[in-house]
């Protein structure tokens, strides 16, 4: 039997130490040999940004219309089909005339073939010519909204990730949506800006066969438009803007980027952004510079045309470069942004909230207060009303707490208000289960039986009542933690973790000191 108690407690001992062990650095940072993993605390601890966020799902199909448009154009050029005035109106309707009835037979063929997300909505005769409008199917146009919010979601969580946060909240919260809490933020503009840059990059020749003044006064030449960059004087520091005549036609996004880095220029000493595109993107360059030589290839993001230099040669091997007054944190976001890719659809910010650090250093001052005090009324509760036994309960108790914090350690799990709450909660069912085997046992002893026999009949006798509390309770904390949100989680975290280790605590440790006592020490009264 000894033999048996001395194998329990070992096991009971190991799981204190490995609890301590990640406990320690929270405490203690910096420590060699120890993990890094620390205690993560949530927004309403250590401060940081709240954020909801809306995606403008119906400019995700307005792109989508806008390229159909684009590619349908190409298409109706490579089959041989004449028409007029394709373009895109009302956001989502596109426009084209023919001016034959074969012509308008061969586009009908082609948008069957080739177009099968687009529906003929309106037909009129217009001058002779029949004119068409489609529109995307409503079942395509709902994919592409759900779509736009499930990429925006990936998106953003890629640059969440870069950018360093730790435990980040990314969630949807409704049909475009989309709920962040960002921890320990303090650069609350820098990170809004990361957060909500379209980065739509694109490559598109300069329109150089039409006069820009001319576009400047209003005479802009039908397939292309007129963007705007910056220049900006190195020793003043001013910064200029540059018109430029941009053809609508994009030969190269984003979307064929493998890599991008902040790299320092050997001329200026400034950063840049190096690109690298993937193998099928590094193909399309190739052939775009080879077939423009001594052409400009403006390079835009978000609208705006950074660069516009001169292709001198054929350009190989899949690298380009956006260059730019950047300052090295300019740089390193846009970079970020890039390699996370593009978000599909503008978003919009709903709700900003933000949470002091001395607010949150309040709360776990008043938390870890209630923890304290609570803790000790209880551990002297116990130890009057059940005196010796009572202090075996304490012990039981202390280690329930160590667990749980070692746990919430190893697992990275978040820590917020509600789950100091939580940790309340589960010290009042710890004691509660101490309390069920302490007045089983009792019972026993009321009936004459020896303290071995008590203490096996209390344990046995409160066993099934522990498990079928503690059991339904884990449910319900599971659900919470799986439908919840935010502080919701928070508390279904640390009340799911206290729930495992007060059934260990006040099964398993509390039983190991008692048979030591009884079979050990010999002990013919229990202090109860």
């Amino acid at each position: 039997m000894f033999q048996n108690i001395k194998t329990r407690a070992i096991i009971a001992l190991l799981v204190s130490l490995v609890a301590l062990f990640y406990i320690i650095p929270s405490v203690i940072p910096d420590i060699p040999f120890l993990p890094e993993k620390k205690i993560n605390l949530g927004l309403d601890l250590q401060g940081g940004m709240h954020l909801v966020l809306e995606v403008d799902t119906e400019k995700a199909v307005e792109s989508t219309v806008e390229r159909l448009s684009n590619d349908l154009k190409e298409t109706l050029m490579d089959k041989r089909v004449r028409f007029r005035h394709l373009k895109r109106i009302d956001g989502t309707i596109i426009s084209i005339e023919f001016p034959t009835r074969e012509d308008r037979d061969a586009f009908g063929e082609i948008l069957e073939d080739n177009y099968p997300d687009l529906e003929i909505k309106f037909t009129e005769m217009v001058d002779g010519r029949e004119k068409v409008l489609l529109k995307i199917r409503e079942k395509q146009a709902n994919y592409i909204k759900k779509f736009a919010v499930e990429q925006s979601l990936e998106t953003i969580r890629n640059r969440v990730d870069q950018f360093g946060v730790s435990e980040p909240e990314i969630i949807p919260q409704s049909d475009a949506r989309i709920l962040i809490q960002l921890p320990g933020i303090k650069d609350s503009v820098r990170a809004k800006k990361l957060i909500g840059k379209t980065a739509l990059l694109e490559f598109k020749l300069l329109d150089e066969e039409h006069s820009l003044d001319n576009a400047l006064k209003g005479n802009i030449p039908p397939e292309s438009y007129i963007a705007y960059g910056y220049r900006v004087n190195r020793e003043t520091g001013h910064r200029t803007k540059i018109p430029y005549l941009v053809k609508d036609k994009t030969l190269l996004t984003g979307g064929s980027l493998e890599d991008a880095r902040v790299k320092i220029s050997d001329r200026f000493n400034e950063p840049y952004v190096a690109l690298k595109f993937n193998s099928q993107g590094a193909k399309d360059f190739d052939r775009i510079t080879a077939e423009n030589v001594k052409k400009r290839l403006a390079i835009v993001l978000d609208g705006i045309v950074h660069s516009a230099p001169v292709i001198q040669e054929r350009i190989s091997g899949g690298n380009a470069q956006i260059s730019g007054t950047f300052t090295m944190e300019e740089a390193h976001d846009l970079a970020i942004v890039l390699r996370a890719g593009a978000l599909p659809a503008p978003v919009r910010i709903l709700e900003e909230r933000t949470v002091g650090p001395s607010l949150g250093q309040d709360s776990i001052d008043k938390g870890i207060l209630s923890i304290i005090i609570g803790g000790i009324l209880v551990i002297l509760f116990m130890i009057i009303y059940y005196r010796f036994s009572g202090t075996i309960a304490d012990i039981a108790l202390i280690l329930n707490i160590i667990i749980i914090m070692g746990a919430l350690a190893a697992f990275q799990a978040t820590l917020t208000l509600p789950g100091i709450a939580g940790i309340v909660l589960v010290i009042g069912m710890a004691v509660d289960a101490n309390v069920l085997i302490l007045e089983r046992i009792r019972e026993e002893l009321r009936l004459g039986k020896t303290p071995r026999a008590a203490v096996a009949g209390g344990y046995s006798k409160a066993f099934l009542t522990i498990i079928d509390a503690n059991i339904t309770t884990l449910i319900a904390a599971v659900v919470l933690f799986q439908f919840g949100t935010g502080p919701v989680k928070g508390f279904a975290v640390t009340l799911s973790i206290g729930i495992i280790a007060s059934m260990f605590t006040a099964i398993f440790v509390t039983r190991i000191i008692y048979d030591y006592f009884i079979w050990n020490r010999k002990i013919k009264r229990l202090s109860i």
